[in-house]
Parts: structure tokens; C-alpha cells; sequence
């Protein structure tokens, strides 16, 4: 007579969450999105100032629609 079988994973002990590897925003590399990578999405910091820098030299922009002006949003007074 055989021993019954155990199901997977009903009685292992949790393991941590698989890490994967996505493409840098910045220079199209592969990137670890761990929680243990301070820089993620990106690969490294170059590419994390880099992506920064671009947005604040406003070379990455966030559109409006067509005829949105700053100047027609309606604005409520502060209480």
C-alpha cells in the first residue's frame, strides 16, 4: 500500500513573493521589480535621475485637453 499523495502547497510554508524582471523605463534594460530594489521600476539610479530630470525639464509632459487653460478651471475659496 502507498502513502496518499500531498496536494502542492497546501502544506508548504509561504514563500516570498517572486520577483520579477520588467524593462527600464529609461534605457530599455532589464530591471528586478523587487521590493528590495530601491530604484524600481528602473535598473539603477542613473536611470531613476535620469527619468527625473526629464521631468523637470518638462521634456516629459502631462497633455490637457484642447482648450483646458489653467485660467477656465473653476477655483473654490479657500475656508
Amino acid at each position: 500500500m502507498t502513502a496518499p499523495r500531498k496536494r502542492r502547497g497546501t502544506d508548504a510554508a509561504p514563500s516570498e513573493p517572486a520577483t520579477r524582471t520588467v524593462r527600464c523605463p529609461a534605457c530599455g534594460g532589464p530591471s528586478r521589480y523587487a521590493a528590495d530594489n530601491a530604484y524600481r521600476p528602473f535598473c539603477s539610479e542613473r536611470c531613476k535621475m535620469f527619468d527625473l530630470g526629464a521631468w523637470a525639464s518638462e521634456s516629459f509632459r502631462v497633455e490637457t485637453p484642447p482648450g483646458g487653460d489653467e485660467d477656465s478651471l473653476p477655483i473654490e475659496p479657500l475656508q
